[in-house]
């Protein structure tokens, strides 16, 4: 039996196809959830591009697959990181392309420690590489999370695709 790869071609197409924006406004910023991910726990979105910048929402550690959160500490602080870098990756923008991140946590003794773990496995270990991080301790978080993880990213090839990403 011969297995033919024309029925797979559409498949294919799909998979290198362009994120579209669920929303786009008369300005041009364009709003994003994609549909291969976890929602929004709330009424944002998780990602907006706007020129040549683009901006996504603090994350959790939730796992995509199973939609729940992974266990307090290391696990779940790698997800959140994880997950920004998952969001930027749908797009084509890579760690690298990363101008700031901004880490919300509910004990900077604790955790800061992790987080700075993670963004060295993430980002390698030349402190030349890392993008300027803001880490703030907060009384709360989201479900009584312990982090939330955002970033702003430079994409200028965003910004020349009207619409897209």
């Amino acid at each position: 039996m011969r297995f033919h790869f024309l029925f797979l071609l559409p498949l294919l197409g799909q998979s290198l196809a362009l994120l579209q924006p669920n929303y786009t406004s008369s300005a041009g910023v364009s709003i994003y959830n994609p549909g291969n991910f976890f929602p929004a726990t709330g009424p944002w979105s998780l990602m907006s591009h706007a020129g040549e910048n683009l901006y996504i929402a603090g994350m959790r550690g939730i796992d995509p697959a199973t939609n729940t959160l992974l266990p307090v500490g290391l696990p779940r602080i790698r997800q959140a990181f994880k997950n920004m870098a998952a969001l930027a990756g749908m797009v084509g923008v890579d760690l690298k392309d990363c101008v700031r991140v901004v880490v919300y946590t509910t004990d900077m003794f604790r955790y800061r420690p992790m987080c700075n773990q993670v963004q060295i496995e993430l980002w390698g270990d030349d402190p030349n590489t890392y993008p300027p991080r803001t880490i703030i301790e907060v009384g709360r978080l989201n479900e009584d999370d312990i982090v939330e993880v955002e970033g702003t990213f430079y994409a200028p090839r965003l910004g020349k695709r009207e619409g897209y990403c």
